[in-house]
């Protein structure tokens, strides 16, 4: 499964961007899909998941309330959508495919990645 990311940008702090990843390559609706995040001089960290079905999200504490993950089955593709922007969102973020139910905070639990979107969130 092949994915790219679009979305990434500038923004002020308080503002709202929409992530983006669309897939191919593989059937869309079998497989469930995470965001993660990479900070300058940090580990990749996760951010949200969605099942295959798009009934089942979670997310970490630190987006929890801000973010919203979301798929397009028909469109092949699955979103981010982050309000609420703060400095420290700041990071290049990947979208993550697995085969099944997913659902995963870990790496290592996703098969397949895009290249990864840069969003940059201004004082």
């Amino acid at each position: 499964m092949q994915l790219v990311e679009s979305g990434g940008g500038l923004v002020q702090a308080g503002g709202s961007l929409r992530l983006s990843c669309a897939a191919s390559g593989r059937t869309f609706r079998t497989h469930a899909f995470g965001w993660f995040r990479q900070a300058p001089g940090k580990e990749r960290e996760f951010v949200a998941a969605i099942n295959w079905s798009g009934d089942n999200t979670n997310y970490a504490d630190s987006v929890k309330g801000r973010f919203t993950i979301s798929r397009d089955n028909a469109e092949n593709t699955v979103y981010l959508q982050m309000n609420s922007l703060k400095p420290e969102d700041t990071a290049v973020y990947y979208c993550a495919a697995v085969f099944g139910y997913g659902m995963g905070h870990e790496v290592r639990e996703y098969e397949f990645w895009g290249q990864g979107t840069l969003v940059t969130v201004s004082e």
